[in-house]
């Protein structure tokens, strides 16, 4: 299958604590104690090593995406950005609805950091815990060729797998490769604060956090195109163009995007394309 749109997802989510009471019985009405009990249950299950809940123990308030077109020319590839956007709704079922809609109807190639371990599961939970369905995602393709199929980069290009050869090395932060390749990565705020944001009615703020990680995961995605040869030099050149134009023409209604400029242009010492290495 020939994909005609790139999917680059993030989510954001929070420690589901209205699941406490029926995963340990635990009873509270302070969202402390109950994030507290989940942790509990976690660093208990794990011997003390990891407190982080699993997968469907996670509720998602932000889903942020970017959109773009994939052009093709002989055996290369290009790609022109359409749009950067955020979930609107702050409930969660509509959230999840609005993600599997959109991909049950354009069946786009997806792009994440860490979307196979974490984000689709999450989704995938989630959905199933609000009834919806997500036919795309399980059943289009067959068993080589699908975006259940790890290795099926073409349907889901995962950077955290894909980067590290599939755990052949190591699995690196997202901010670990973008500190060499002169990205960004995050700046001011963390995956940790999400929790303490929501909880203080900051969910605009998130949404403006989550798509800079969209933005970099995008920037990751060209350069590992370019470093196998789909996408030529001048391709990437052309899109980080696209890239920092749509920034200048929208920084006035989103002035948390010319901060990332700012910040991309500090990384990269005001280098933001790509020259040829002479040979």
């Amino acid at each position: 299958m020939l994909h005609n749109k790139l999917f680059v997802f993030d989510i954001e989510t929070v420690p589901d604590i209205d699941a406490v009471k029926n995963l340990t019985g635990f009873e509270s009405d302070d969202p402390d104690k109950l994030r507290e009990e989940l942790e509990r249950y976690h660093l208990d299950l794990t011997g003390g090593k990891n407190a982080f809940p699993r997968q469907p123990l996670w509720k998602v308030v932000v889903v942020s995406f970017l959109e773009a077109e994939i052009h093709r020319d002989g055996g290369e590839e290009y790609y022109q950005f359409k749009r950067l956007v955020s979930n609107k709704s702050e409930e969660e079922s509509e959230i999840v609805a609005g993600f599997f809609k959109y991909f049950d109807k354009t069946k786009p190639r997806l792009v994440s950091y860490n979307g196979r371990g974490f984000d689709l599961p999450v989704l995938k939970y989630r959905a199933m815990a609000h009834g919806v369905q997500a036919p795309a995602l399980h059943l289009t393709g067959d068993k080589w060729n699908s975006y259940t199929s790890r290795y099926s980069t073409d349907w889901h290009c995962d950077l955290l797998e894909t980067l590290s050869d599939y755990g052949a090395s190591a699995r690196c932060k997202m901010n670990e490769v973008c500190s060499i390749l002169g990205f960004p990565g995050k700046f001011g705020v963390d995956g940790s604060k999400v929790t303490e944001m929501y909880e203080n009615g900051e969910v605009d703020a998130i949404r403006h956090y989550c798509e800079t990680d969209v933005l970099n995961t995008y920037l990751l995605y060209l350069r590992q195109q370019h470093h196998i040869g789909v996408l030529s030099t001048a391709s990437y050149n052309t899109e980080i163009d696209n890239l920092l134009s749509f920034i200048e023409e929208s920084g006035d209604e989103r002035p948390y995007l010319v901060e990332f400029a700012e910040a991309w242009k500090e990384s990269c010492d005001g280098k933001f394309t790509l020259i040829e290495p002479s040979i």
